[in-house]
């Protein structure tokens, strides 16, 4: 008779990569929430501001908490994946969304998926913010990155 993977190990592995594959969709399906407010901003083009150099002379490591202390709030981790990590800053100003990515192409990804919704961004290397694009200018100042406005599918405001 065939030697047989105990049964609880086999159902480890699927629950991991389950769970990782929905960390990644739940900070899709989060995406629309945090750019909801965008406004009447035209969504048919993408555009690009590249910052000088940030206030504090350095740009800020792909790291969540980091980013958060930065922008001068303590995030709460809501998304701990291998692609991503996502943290959800709460402030008086407003609630933002800070996302970090071991590698490049992740963040890229993350982006292409993004522009289906459009909004703005403030787009480091291998980190983005998402908030209100009144907050961008001046989280760029802290942290460097380029403020990116992406393309969104679908009616825009007045259609």
């Amino acid at each position: 008779m065939p030697e047989q993977q105990p049964l609880g190990s086999i159902g480890r592995k699927e629950s991991f990569a389950s769970a990782r594959r929905l960390a990644v969709v739940g900070s899709l399906v989060f995406l629309p929430l945090a750019t909801a407010c965008g406004g009447g901003e035209d969504r048919a083009t993408e555009s690009s501001t590249v910052s000088a150099a940030p206030a504090a002379g350095v740009v800020a490591p792909a790291k969540v908490e980091v980013i958060a202390g930065l922008t001068g709030c303590k995030a709460k981790i809501r998304i701990e994946a291998d692609e991503l990590r996502q943290g959800l800053c709460h402030t008086k100003k407003a609630d933002y969304l800070i996302t970090t990515f071991p590698e490049e192409k992740y963040k890229r990804t993350w982006l292409d998926s993004a522009s289906v919704y459009g909004g703005t961004y403030l787009v480091g290397s291998r980190w983005v913010v998402s908030a209100e694009p009144e907050l961008l200018g001046a989280f760029r100042e802290k942290l460097g990155g380029t403020i990116r406005r992406l393309q969104g599918m679908g009616p825009t405001q007045g259609s």
